[in-house]
Formats: structure tokens, C-alpha cells, sequence
């Protein structure tokens, strides 16, 4: 059994909290563990890591690689070079594991679900392998707790008579409205599409083939040049032409090959903020409250605070979410439209709250920044204990270093030095630079940005401990 995790979403739903470069999988939303995290670790109970798949990007790659950094036997990562959509994510992760074993039965699942109980899951998937064995493309239903109006359905038909209580799959349904919805909930044989899918790898692909012609092709140049020099080149060319469509509306919703086992473990899909009524405690008045909050008669609330105060007054079915650069204020009951104030924020000119919060997570340490306006930035930096940046130059910006606390050692240029708190460091625009903190203590800085771009990819690396040089995601951030 080999295991692919999707983990290539940009959450938009759940901003301000996420961001497309920090989207909900990176989140702590329930217990200590982030999403994939969470994920990570209840597939591993199945599957051995090294027969586990990541498809991501790789903006984020570098996220999820720091947070599963303590592993001894690290995932397989497999990066996109663009967003195509799940077909296409699924298509390539089959088709590359093609190469190790045709036959053996891929499951596909979520970074962001939550899953109550994880026993049952894994018995669910014991069976999900047998049916997969016989030429069906199997989907885990959940049975629904809720009219649930955000979600898929799929309707059980004849059962599976040598693998109960599997059955095949009567039909699709696509979220319906409230009324139907309820109707579903008390049919008994309809139950919500969970998203977590198991095959064979020469099932899928052949379905493929038969539904989506196209992408098929595709794949198949793809897969042409694997394992040669032209395999990046390849990738990044073909694969942002793609058809971008999901799995479902693909392939699975016209496969008359389909099968879907019922399951009671606990599985909601974290979408939006309305969903965390259902995974999280709540208090007296019926408000989920995290951080520093002062809640004056307010009920059946959603209100997250961080470090800074954020006070509510008789508020009634509210989500609150306030970051150090955002503030969400929204009715519970438009949630869903949450991802229309990212797009908004995307079509502005200038700022960057839909992509990145204020502090950026680096393998490395973190960057918050503090101000910036016409021709210059400033930004608060901390490299952890022994770690250091790539040595890399930008073209169109130059750089000065004030240490706050610690000693950095820098390179600029020819010149290795160490400065100490209270000292500076100035970095020429179009100089190769590095810094690095040798110490033991956390290194802290203050560093002004001046030029004519300030952005993000004005970076090119020349040397990096942390794998960032490699294709595509060479010219990133620092």
C-alpha cells in the first residue's frame, strides 16, 4: 500500500489565519499538532513513510518539510509546478509511483481533515485494499451527523457480497441545498463523500485514460522523460498545461468502476470557519475562544485573538479571527464566502495579506516585517542556534544589518566577519552575501530593505543547506 497525501491547497476559507503561502495545513487548529502534521501521523500508522507521497508546491514544500523535520525517514515530495487540480495531482502521483509497482493500491487523502477515531479509519482501509484488489476505485463515505449543504454525498447501491459492508456506488451528489440535505441525512443509504480514495495504481490510470484523454497525454510525456536530464524541464512545461478539474468530477463521477465502504470515524472536513463547531470544545455560551479575548455577552461565537487584545460585545453567530496584519469579522452563515475577500485582496495593486502573514516561518528562523512603503522595507529577523541562510545576492535592493541580540558571522563579498549587538553590516545591491548565527542563543536583527523592488523573488542562491536550489523553487524567498 503506497500513501499520497494532497497538500496543495491554499485554504482561502480560513484566512486571515491562512495564507496562500501558509495555508491551513500548516495550522494548529485542534490539539498540538498542525493539519499535516495530524495527517502525517495517523496514515503512517498504515503505511511505512517511505511508501508516502506529498504533492505540493514549492512555496510550501519547504513548510512542510520543517515540520516534519523530526522523522527519520522522510516522505517522498512531489512538487507542482502550478495549480492544476486534483486530477492532475493524482495523475501524476500514480503515474510516478507506476515506476515502483503498477499494481500496488495507492490511498489518496487530505492534509486537512479532522478524523475522530483513527482505529477505525485503518480498518476501513484494510478493506478498501481488498475491494481495490478486485479493479474498483473505492471512496470512504462518512456517515452525516449534520445537513451538511458544504459537502459532497455519495449513495450506496448493491452491497459487495465478499466484502461487506462495501458497496458500489449508486450515485454522486454534489452539495445540496438545505432541504435535500436533510433528506439525505435520513435516507440512511447516502453519506458524505470524505475525499479519501483507494485503487489501484493501474485502475486510476486507466481511468484516466478513458475520461480525461487529454491529461492522459500529458502524463504520459511527462512520464517519458522521468529519470533523464529532461525531466524538469519537461515538468514545468507540460504540467501547467493540464486540465484542471478535480478527481471526482473526472473521473469518478463517470466511472461505472466505483465502490465506497461506510465509515463511523469521526471525519469532518475542515473548510471554514463554521466548521470548527464541529471539532472543537465550546464554552458555556456556545463561543470557541482562542487567545487573548474579552468576550462581554456574546454567543455561539468563533473568536480568534492572538498577542493583542481583541474585545467582542454581544456578538450573536460571529466569527472573529484577527493576525498581526488582518482582522475577519464575518457571520457565521457566510463563512463559505470568506475566500471572495482573498480574491478582492488579490486583484489590489499593492499589499500581500492574501500570500504571506507578517512573520514568515523559514527553516531556518523567521522574518516579521515591521514597515514598508515607497522604496524601502524594514524587517525583523531571528536565525535560530547553528542554522544560516543561503548565500544568495539581489539585483535590485540593498541591504543593512543592525544585530539586536546575539553575533552573527557575515559574508559579503570576499569578507567573512562577525558583528555583535549593538553593531551593523551593510550589503551591497548585486553583492553575494550570507548570514549565519554560530552561537548557541538565538541571533535577533533589524534589517533595511532599500531599492526599487522590494519583493520576495529578487533572490538568486548559489549555495543552501536546505535543498531550495533545485528547480523551480531556486529563486524563492530567503
Amino acid at each position: 500500500m503506497y500513501g499520497v497525501i494532497l497538500a496543495g491547497g491554499s485554504g482561502t476559507r480560513f484566512w486571515p489565519l491562512s495564507r496562500e503561502e501558509y495555508p491551513k495545513q500548516l495550522l494548529k487548529i485542534f490539539g498540538n499538532q498542525t493539519l499535516i502534521q495530524a495527517t502525517f501521523s495517523r496514515v503512517s500508522d498504515l503505511i511505512p513513510p517511505e511508501h508516502l507521497s506529498i504533492i505540493t508546491n514549492a512555496q510550501q514544500a519547504e513548510q512542510i518539510r520543517l515540520q516534519l523535520s523530526s522523522l527519520t525517514t522522510k516522505p517522498l515530495f512531489i512538487l507542482e509546478p502550478a495549480a492544476r487540480n486534483t486530477a492532475a495531482a493524482v495523475g501524476l502521483a500514480a503515474m510516478m509511483l507506476r515506476k515502483k509497482d503498477q499494481d500496488g493500491t495507492m490511498v489518496v487523502f487530505s492534509a486537512d481533515h479532522y478524523i475522530r477515531d483513527n482505529a477505525a479509519l485503518l480498518r476501513s482501509l484494510h478493506l478498501a485494499e481488498k475491494v481495490a484488489e478486485k479493479g474498483y476505485l473505492v471512496t470512504l463515505g462518512a456517515k452525516p451527523t449534520r445537513p451538511e449543504t458544504a459537502y459532497g454525498y455519495t449513495q450506496e447501491g448493491k452491497p459487495l457480497r465478499d466484502h461487506p459492508p462495501a458497496a458500489v456506488v449508486q450515485r454522486f451528489i454534489e452539495k445540496p441545498d438545505r432541504e435535500r440535505a436533510e433528506q439525505y441525512c435520513a435516507s440512511g443509504d447516502t453519506l458524505w463523500n470524505t475525499g479519501i480514495f483507494a485503487w489501484r495504481v493501474s485502475t486510476i490510470l486507466e481511468e484516466i485514460k478513458s475520461f480525461l484523454p487529454e491529461l492522459a497525454e500529458g502524463l504520459r510525456q511527462i512520464e517519458a522523460d522521468l529519470g533523464t536530464a529532461k525531466e524538469e524541464e519537461t515538468l514545468q512545461r507540460i504540467y501547467p498545461q493540464l486540465p484542471s478539474i478535480s478527481i471526482d468530477y473526472g473521473v469518478l463521477e463517470k466511472s461505472d468502476r466505483m465502490a465506497v465502504i461506510p465509515t463511523d470515524m469521526g471525519w469532518d472536513d475542515v473548510g471554514s470557519w463554521n466548521a470548527l463547531d464541529h471539532v472543537l470544545p465550546r464554552n458555556d455560551d456556545g463561543n470557541i475562544i482562542t487567545g487573548n479575548v474579552v468576550n462581554v455577552g456574546s454567543e455561539q461565537c468563533v473568536i480568534y485573538g492572538g498577542k493583542r487584545l481583541v474585545a467582542v460585545v454581544g456578538l450573536q453567530d460571529v466569527v472573529v479571527a484577527d493576525t498581526e496584519d488582518a482582522t475577519l469579522v464575518c457571520a457565521k452563515e457566510k463563512a463559505q464566502d470568506v475566500r471572495e475577500v482573498v480574491k478582492v485582496l488579490k486583484d489590489r495593486d499593492n499589499g500581500d495579506e492574501h500570500r504571506v502573514h507578517r512573520t514568515v516561518i523559514r527553516a531556518w528562523g523567521s522574518y516579521t516585517v515591521l514597515e514598508e512603503g515607497k522604496g524601502y522595507k524594514i524587517k525583523r529577523i531571528v536565525v535560530n542556534p547553528g542554522a544560516k541562510l543561503s548565500l544568495q545576492m539581489h539585483r535590485k535592493r540593498s541591504e543593512h544589518w543592525v544585530v539586536v541580540s546575539g553575533t552573527a558571522r557575515v559574508t559579503c563579498g570576499e569578507s567573512v566577519f562577525t558583528i555583535q549587538t549593538n553593531q551593523s553590516s551593510f550589503v551591497p545591491m548585486g553583492v553575494k552575501h550570507r548570514l549565519e548565527n554560530p552561537t548557541e542563543e538565538p541571533l535577533q536583527l533589524i534589517e533595511v530593505q532599500c531599492g526599487t523592488y522590494l519583493g520576495e523573488d529578487d533572490i538568486t542562491r548559489y549555495e543552501d543547506i536546505y535543498g531550495r536550489i533545485k528547480g523551480s523553487s531556486k529563486n524563492r524567498e530567503a
